[in-house]
């Protein structure tokens, strides 16, 4: 079977010192997995419950949101899926949105080692931790 585009892609970033079978053993040995999501929608098109499940781990369940942002390389923007349930109440929705926030700042300092940004990002986390009233105020 002749390689498929993304194998291509992957020959042709491939360094030098990796050729041969370890380059064919390389291609051989990747994977896919997926996520699903199943969105149950009332009368009015009103999120009523959602459920995920991942094939790589088997495990999955019910949630009240999602957050879900894809990058569009070719447009150099973000994608965005922002659903939640009817059920879900608000002050869920902060600790959602701050749970987000922080996990954001742990991933962009992962990403692009700007510990100083992430720092500034984290600080905000705080900020806003404390006016939504997530926390004891200092």
């Amino acid at each position: 079977m002749p390689p498929s585009l993304t194998q291509k892609k992957l020959l042709l970033r491939t360094p030098p010192e990796i050729s041969g079978l370890r380059t064919l053993h390389y291609l051989c040995s990747m994977r896919k997995a997926t996520i699903n999501f199943t969105v149950t929608l009332d009368e009015n098109n009103l999120p009523e419950s959602i459920e995920w499940k991942a094939s790589d781990s088997g495990e999955g369940g019910k949630c009240k949101a999602i957050m879900l942002a894809m990058w569009n390389e070719t447009e150099q923007n973000t994608m965005r899926i922002d659903l939640w349930t009817k059920h879900m109440l608000i002050d869920e929705m902060k600790r959602f949105f701050h749970q987000n926030l922080v996990t954001m700042s742990d991933t962009f300092q992962k990403a692009t080692n700007e510990e100083k940004m992430a720092g500034d990002m984290r600080d905000f986390c705080e900020y806003f931790a404390e006016k939504m009233e997530l926390v004891d105020p200092k």
